[in-house]
């Protein structure tokens, strides 16, 4: 069975747009120091993720579409780092971290299956 090119059908993009959904509304209460540091760079690596994800399905090559999802794996673990850091930091409420925390987990996971499967079919 051949995997998607509809970025619209792959679960991976699903969950990426959620979690950057959530991420902006989770980052809506960060101090108003932080909206050009570490508000701004989180909400870049979440968006990243799905956009990566839209791009490298948009792309001729399947050694393309996998660089744009290497590309969309490194920026889940960054907005993953991120999350635990604005916890710490006590910006983000532990309980809607967790949350986004797992999500984020399950993603990079997910992705580097769907990574996986890809270069299968390639070799």
């Amino acid at each position: 069975m051949p995997i998607s090119r509809d970025h619209t059908k792959l679960r991976v993009f699903g969950m990426a747009d959620r979690l950057a959904y959530e991420v902006y509304r989770a980052t809506n209460g960060f101090p108003d120091e932080e909206r050009f540091g570490l508000q701004a760079q989180l909400r870049r690596s979440a968006v990243s993720v799905p956009t990566n994800i839209v791009e490298g399905s948009a792309r001729s090559s399947t050694s393309e579409y996998r660089r744009f999802l290497n590309i969309a794996t490194g920026s889940a673990a960054e907005t993953h780092y991120l999350l635990g850091l604005s916890t710490r930091l006590g910006m983000l409420p532990a309980p809607k971290a967790e949350l986004l925390l797992e999500g984020y987990t399950i993603l990079v996971m997910s992705l580097k299956r769907l990574l996986i499967e890809l270069q299968k079919r390639s070799d």
